[in-house]
């Protein structure tokens, strides 16, 4: 029986992973990077830490990584103050479910831009925890932001469904243990050995219910 839902927040609530690959793409190519088409796929998923410290080795920036990581995230508030690309339906979508289950986040973000997507979306007082994965000792793929995430909930990582939309969300999830629901990022599409790990796929989150939650089993 499913007893809470864990959202990611990156492709699922707002679309920003092409944010982030465009902040990320143009730092290197601004700093003489050695940028490459799977850059972005590498990194998608990984904490603060772990991006940042590719950035810096396998990228070749000579910044240090937490340099990185800074500047990385000051353009990315900057864009969020532009504009903050929710998804049609999300919020609606998370208060719906938040009205049958307790509800978390867990999320790739730093906790500056998680608090900001919050904060404009007014969906703050809605999550019961929220979990950054540079608060864990391991990103995406691992599973540590979502079993930390199930720890804060006081719910064991088998009663919750997870919400994701790229390959590594699905690998962390299934590795915590969670059941998973998936709506496929439609700029970058899941591998279809993560995808075949999902107990459901839907076509967009509007059609994320507390009837769809429910049928996972």
């Amino acid at each position: 029986m499913v007893e809470a839902v864990v959202f990611d927040l990156d492709g699922v609530l707002v679309d920003s992973e092409h944010l982030w690959s465009e902040v990320r793409e143009a730092l290197a190519r601004e700093r003489g990077g050695r940028w490459h088409p799977r850059a972005e796929a590498d990194m998608m998923g990984m904490s603060s830490t772990e991006w940042s410290r590719y950035m810096h080795d396998v990228i070749g920036l000579e910044d240090a990584p937490a340099q990185i990581n800074e500047d990385v995230v000051r353009a990315m508030q900057e864009r969020y103050e532009q504009h903050l690309p929710v998804i049609d339906g999300a919020v609606e979508a998370v208060r719906r479910l938040a009205a049958v289950y307790p509800l978390a986040l867990a999320s790739s973000a730093n906790r500056p831009l998680i608090d900001t997507v919050l904060r404009e979306t007014g969906l703050g007082e809605v999550f019961e925890a929220t979990v950054s994965s540079e608060e864990v000792a391991r990103g995406k793929p691992s599973p540590d932001v979502y079993l930390e995430a199930a720890t804060r909930l006081g719910r064991e990582p088998a009663r919750c469904v997870a919400v994701e939309d790229s390959t590594n969300g699905m690998l962390s999830a299934h590795a915590a243990g969670m059941k998973v629901i998936t709506i496929p990022n439609v700029r970058y599409p899941p591998a279809a050995e993560a995808l075949a790990l999902a107990d459901r796929v839907l076509p967009a989150i509007t059609e994320l219910g507390s009837e769809t939650v429910g049928s996972v089993r």
